[in-house]
């Protein structure tokens, strides 16, 4: 049986027990990253799950259907550099800030540049914000240009901000951003990958992901300002979660129930970030069967 790492890249494991703690302490820096982002919560998480299966019903192997799906978690890698200013920033940006944002994926390809997994992943942290049209970045490249990872995940990223709240939208129906890839196969999305996503909408996958920051998990809201609060799988009944944003509090009834509100506020170690080990646990799991 092939290790987790000869799987997703082809070559000798590096050691017997190197592979998985570097993919994981890996997909643990992209989570801490997203942290900074109370609206995005399980985005990675999806990007990835959408990723995974759009390559596979494209007939991407096994083995490269899996370097989507990590390529998926890793893609915005980059934005660890990005302000908080701008991040966060509740307004559409400027010109200037739009700018710094588009420097994440030259970041993201430079963080990856030294470790054992960045060759092999990097087209998606470089090219996933490349278009079909030419009018993409970081080098505006077009057509077969663009690496098919890129292209996979690409789709997958857009098809998530747009049914995703942002602070200053709210999100699109799944129908409706189906109707954006539609109408821009070929411009801002690779046609033939374009429409398998369409198809793949008409299943029961892709709406198990959307609107869930985990499987099974349906997302959380702020009742008071929007922003999502990530809750686990494990988290216990009773427990109180907060707000990243405002840091109002509530209690958790169970997955299908309303959060209801406390009225305290969180201190800083209830907002400090901690990597979700059990979900990066379960991805490099569900890599570890492909054969």
């Amino acid at each position: 049986m092939l290790s987790l790492f000869s799987r997703l890249f082809g070559q000798p494991e590096p050691t017997a027990s190197a592979s998985r703690p570097l993919l994981e302490s890996l997909l643990a820096l992209a989570w801490v990253v997203e942290a900074r982002d109370p609206y995005t919560g399980g985005h990675l998480w999806r990007v990835s799950r959408y990723a995974g299966l759009l390559a596979r019903q494209i007939g991407f192997s096994d083995h490269d259907a899996a370097k989507v799906s990590v390529g998926g978690f890793l893609h915005d890698l980059g934005k660890i550099a990005v302000p908080d200013s701008i991040l966060l920033k509740p307004e559409r940006l400027t010109d200037a800030e739009y700018a710094v944002i588009k420097t994440h994926p030259e970041v993201g390809k430079r963080l990856l540049a030294t470790h054992p997994f960045g060759e092999l992943i990097a087209d998606a942290v470089y090219g996933h914000h490349e278009r079909p049209d030419g009018k993409g970045y970081p080098l505006g490249i077009a057509g077969n240009e663009i690496a098919p990872m890129a292209a996979v995940i690409g789709i997958c990223d857009t098809f998530d901000a747009m049914t995703s709240t942002r602070p200053y939208r709210k999100a699109m129906s799944i129908a409706d951003a189906l109707a954006v890839i539609r109408d821009n196969l070929g411009t801002q999305f690779h046609r033939e990958y374009g429409e398998t996503f369409l198809r793949l909408a008409e299943s029961a996958d892709l709406h198990h992901i959307a609107g869930h920051s985990d499987a099974g998990i349906p997302l959380q809201h702020c009742q008071a300002c929007g922003p999502t609060i990530v809750v686990r799988p494990d988290t216990p009944e009773d427990r109180e979660v907060y707000c990243p944003a405002c840091t109002a509090g509530y209690r958790f009834k169970g997955l299908f129930s309303a959060l209801l509100p406390t009225g305290n506020k969180a201190n800083a170690a209830d907002l400090a970030p901690a990597p979700d080990l059990a979900l990066i646990a379960r991805v490099t799991n569900q890599l570890g069967t492909f054969s």
